[in-house]
């Protein structure tokens, strides 16, 4: 037998190529997938399928080239030749296999079983072409362990290769598996060497032939070796240069894209979404920095509060979107006529402040004029000829106060005195409106300090299902008691929350507590009930609506669905694209929605039809004249028809006589509310008196409760 030997320097040589091909393979499979355009993944792949079957058979050479025999050695031509393309094949496999979506495990295994029989295939290939006579003995054992090799080797190449793809492409995240495959296919080159025995008899056909001798083989090989080394590193440095390019863009994008998140959040937060005028907060924030300016400088200015004349019968004559374009003309109309250095902001609804440095008294006085003549002399909208005017109050610091709050309260109590006047006028604050102005303070501050407080109490006020003939649940109705004046009238003292801006610590805390209840009518085992709660204007326009409703069913432990929040119709329309994204949001949830009020204001179809309401509530108004009116016959049972096509429950408040009852049921009313069925009470007395169930009990037309009881008592 002839024994052979190794070249060390050759040996390490060939690793290194092993190397550099595997590390070819991991940056072709990443360019292969974040190839923008398919050609250019093709391209990619073709591409690296050479670049790495080329390394792989330079390995295998080069190692060739380190073994040797006490005989002369060539290569034949042809068969060096099917070798690299076996190589070559096996690598565009390999490459096109890690492109996949997705790579299950008997996928994997199939594909490392034909990807290591190529590189087997190109090892014996290559060992062929030496055209050794006689041939090769090879040993059984070491084959088969080579062939092991192979495939455990592919194996690992394909599932590295398909786990990288798309992870940090930076050089030291590839180079340590690049290492492990390298050795992998060096491991199985050299296994593959060790099984082959060459007889003492042995000569090269190769070498005697035309084949490829070894200083040939070795400068081509080393040409080759050059070429790969020089594609990695160009592909490399290549790689580098565009992912930090990428890097910067992507951070400037990124940088970009804050910025201008930050305006819109900033835009959104402190500005009126219609008219994009300042909001309450932003507009407390220009009052607090005229005041510091007042104080330093001895200046003064102008707190002006507009509400518009008329302006509820617009909407309710023309429509929400012919009173939204009126309020964005006033703004525009009024902010031509304020300079640079004055502030106009909107409150909401029709109520629009402007702040004002004045040198005279006659200063803001002619500004008010003009402002109240522009609105009153010429056609806001186009298409309709509006009969609008303005009331204006003015408050001036420091002659009549020093503080934000102070001011605006002035200025509102001028407005009302302006208004009471006559309208379409102004009014600057004096000494003899101090007493309804401080009146107004004063039970401002008694109601912030009653949030929370047994002052603030909820009624519940029942709701009777008409098919079971029981109360299926409650609705919850804020009351104060104050310590001096007693009950206070809800439509006073909500206004009163609104206009200040605390309407949201209210309804967030009567939404709280009608759950807390809610929760222990479930526990007494009234588990089907529902409870019904109210939510204002300013509190559905508020951010953090959803949280809080998620939160709070959270927290009682509630299905969404025994939770029903009303909303008046005018509110859902006031903003409608907003509306619905919130109602979908709460839909979503599980909570029901009610449309409250319905009827009474200005709907589009188009939009009730995307409502992801619940139940609509008809009301009062149509509910009360029904005995006598054939006219609110006919409405209610359209609001029926169209309730039920909707697939939403239809419930009628202000239920006072048996015979409206009666008108309701059959018209297909799903649930009642109102007197006749009974007051809101306290929740000791609803469960006493709704708590257990009672029998249907038919009354005749015409019957009228006695004073001061209800139907259900």
């Amino acid at each position: 037998m002839l024994v052979g030997n190794y070249t060390p320097w050759l040996v390490v040589v060939s690793l290194l190529v092993a190397i550099l091909a595997s590390f070819t393979a991991l940056v072709m499979a990443n360019r292969i997938i974040t190839a923008v355009t398919p050609r250019q993944g093709q391209l990619w792949l073709l591409g690296g399928g050479c670049a790495m079957g080329l390394g792989i058979w330079s390995m295998h050479f080069i190692g060739m080239l380190a073994f040797r025999l006490p005989i002369p050695l060539g290569y034949d031509i042809l068969w060096t030749t099917v070798s690299l393309l076996a190589a070559i094949v096996s690598s565009l496999y390999a490459l096109w296999l890690v492109s996949r979506p997705t790579l299950p495990h008997s996928r994997l295994a199939f594909g490392a079983l034909l990807m290591g029989a190529g590189i087997a295939s190109m090892h014996y290939l290559g060992m062929a072409a030496m055209r050794m006579q006689p041939g090769i003995d090879y040993h059984p054992g070491w084959v088969t362990l080579s062939l092991v090799i192979a495939v455990a080797a592919s194996w690992v190449a394909l599932f590295v290769a398909f786990r990288l793809r798309h992870h940090d492409n930076r050089l030291r995240h590839r180079v340590p598996p690049a290492i492990v495959l390298g050795m992998a296919i060096v491991g199985m080159h050299y296994t593959g060497m060790a099984a082959a025995r060459f007889p003492a008899d042995s000569i090269c056909g190769a070498a005697a032939g035309d084949g490829l001798h070894s200083q040939w083989l070795a400068t081509l090989v080393m040409i080759l070796t050059v070429a790969i080394l020089a594609v990695v590193l160009l592909v490399s440095w290549l790689d580098q240069r565009m992912q930090s390019q990428l890097l910067r863009l992507r951070n400037q994008d990124l940088r970009s894209s804050l910025n201008d998140a930050h305006a819109e959040l900033s835009q959104a937060a402190l500005h009126d979404p219609l008219t994009r005028l300042p909001n309450r907060r932003l507009l407390q924030q220009h009052i607090e920095g005229a005041l510091i300016e007042a104080e330093q400088r001895g200046t003064r200015f102008a707190v002006m509060f507009m509400d518009l004349d008329g302006f509820k019968q617009v909407n309710d004559a023309y429509g929400h979107q012919t009173g939204d374009a009126l309020l964005v003309a006033v703004a525009e109309r009024t902010g031509q006529l304020l300079r640079d250095t004055d502030v106009l902001a909107r409150l909401g609804g029709d109520e629009f402040v402007m702040v004002v440095r004045i040198d005279g008294d006659e200063d803001v006085a002619a500004l008010a004029s003009r402002i109240i003549q522009s609105i009153n002399s010429s056609r806001l909208v186009p298409s309709h000829d509006l009969q609008v005017t303005a009331s204006i109050g003015i408050a001036i610091c420091p002659d009549h106060a020093a503080s934000e709050r102070h001011l605006m309260g002035y200025a509102d109590a001028a407005m009302y005195q302006a208004k009471e006047a006559g309208r379409n006028g102004f009014a600057v604050f004096a000494e003899w409106m101090n007493d309804s102005a401080e009146q107004q303070f004063r039970l401002l501050a008694d109601l912030r300090s009653a949030i929370g407080s047994p002052q603030l109490f909820l009624h519940y006020q029942p709701k009777l299902s008409v098919a079971r003939h029981m109360v299926s649940g409650a609705e919850a109705l804020i009351r104060w008691r104050h310590p001096e004046q007693g009950l206070i009238p809800p439509e006073r003292f909500i206004r009163l929350a609104e206009r200040s801006g605390i309407i949201n610590d209210i309804g967030r805390w009567a939404l709280n507590e009608a759950c807390r209840q809610l929760r222990q009518w479930h526990d007494a085992g009234h588990d089907h009930w529902t409870m019904s709660v109210n939510l204002s204007p300013i509190q559905f326009s508020a951010p953090q609506l959803l949280s809080e409703v998620r939160d709070v069913l959270a927290r009682h432990q509630l299905e969404p669905r025994r939770l029903i929040l009303e909303i008046t119709e005018s509110t859902v329309m006031r903003d409608t694209e907003a509306s619905l994204r919130l109602l979908q949001s709460l839909a979503r949830l599980g909570v029901g929605i009610s449309i409250d009020d319905f009827g009474t204001g200005y709907s589009s179809l188009l939009y009730l039809k995307r409502l992801p309401g619940s139940e609509i509530k008809i009301d009062h108004a149509f509910v009360r004249e029904l005995e006598n009116s054939s006219e609110d016959v006919v409405i209610v049972s359209a609001i029926v028809a169209l309730g039920h096509a909707l697939d939403m429950d239809i419930v009628a408040e202000g239920v006072e006589t048996a015979g409206q009852r009666a008108y309701l049921e059959r018209l297909g009313c799903d649930y009642l509310q109102g007197y006749l069925l009974g007051h809101p009470v306290d929740p000791a007395r609803f469960i006493q008196l709704h708590g257990l169930p009672r029998p249907r009990i038919e009354v005749a037309a015409g019957w009228k409760a006695p004073d001061g009881g209800d139907f259900l008592n």
